[in-house]
C-alpha cells in the first residue's frame, strides 16, 4: 500500500544545514559533516530550521530508507553541536605494550612480544590521544570514530590461542558516552 510519509528533522541553534541535491552539509561549532545520500524515489528539502525527507507514494522499503536517513542526520546534528568519544583501554599482563601516534597511524608496540609492530589507522577529522593506559578518540562524525575505535581493537586481536589466557590487547569501554 502507497501512501504519503514525511519526516522531519529540527535543526537546532548555532547548526547550519544545506540540501544540495543529495548531498547534505551539517555545520557547527566542532566542524562540518558531509554526507551523500541515496534518495531514489524520496525527496528532500529543508524549510526554516527544518530539514524535511519523505515520498508522497511511499511503500516499506522507502519508509525504512526514510527512518534511516532521518537518523543518520540526527547523528550528524548531534555530532556537530558535542561530538563522539570513545574511550579503549590498553590491557598487558606481561609484555607492555606501547601505542605511537604518526600522523593518519598507529603503531602498537611490543605487543605479546612481537618483534613486528601492529598498525591501525585512523581516519581523518578524528583526534586521538593517548594517556597512559588510556585511548580517546574524538570526533563530528560519529561513524569515523567509531571506526577508527574499531580499528584500534582489531588490530590487537588474537588469532589461535584462547582468548581466555591471552587476555591481551586494545578493548573499548565507553561508546559515544555509553559504558560498556
Amino acid at each position: 500500500m502507497r501512501r504519503e510519509i514525511f519526516q522531519e528533522i529540527e535543526i537546532p541553534q548555532g547548526v547550519e544545514a544545506e540540501v544540495e541535491g543529495n548531498m547534505i552539509v551539517i555545520k557547527g561549532k566542532h566542524g562540518e559533516n558531509r554526507k551523500k545520500f541515496n534518495m531514489r524515489k524520496l525527496k528532500i528539502g529543508k524549510k526554516d530550521n527544518r530539514i524535511f525527507i519523505g515520498s508522497k507514494v511511499a511503500t516499506k522499503k522507502e519508509k525504512r530508507l526514510i527512518n534511516t536517513i532521518a537518523a543518520h542526520l540526527k547523528n550528524m546534528i548531534k555530532g556537530i553541536e558535542k561530538g563522539f568519544e570513545y574511550k579503549l583501554k590498553i590491557v598487558y599482563s606481561h609484555f607492555p605494550i606501547t601505542v605511537e601516534l604518526h600522523e593518519k597511524e598507529a603503531v602498537i608496540k611490543n605487543f605479546l612480544g612481537e618483534k613486528i609492530p601492529r598498525k591501525s589507522k585512523i581516519l581523518s577529522n578524528v583526534d586521538v590521544k593517548i594517556d597512559k593506559d588510556y585511548i580517546k578518540v574524538f570526533s563530528s562524525n560519529r561513524e569515523s570514530a567509531g571506526q577508527t575505535a574499531a580499528n584500534f581493537e582489531k588490530a590487537t586481536w588474537i588469532r589461535l590461542k584462547d582468548r581466555r589466557v591471552f587476555q591481551d590487547g586494545i578493548f573499548i569501554i565507553n561508546k559515544a558516552g555509553k559504558e560498556i
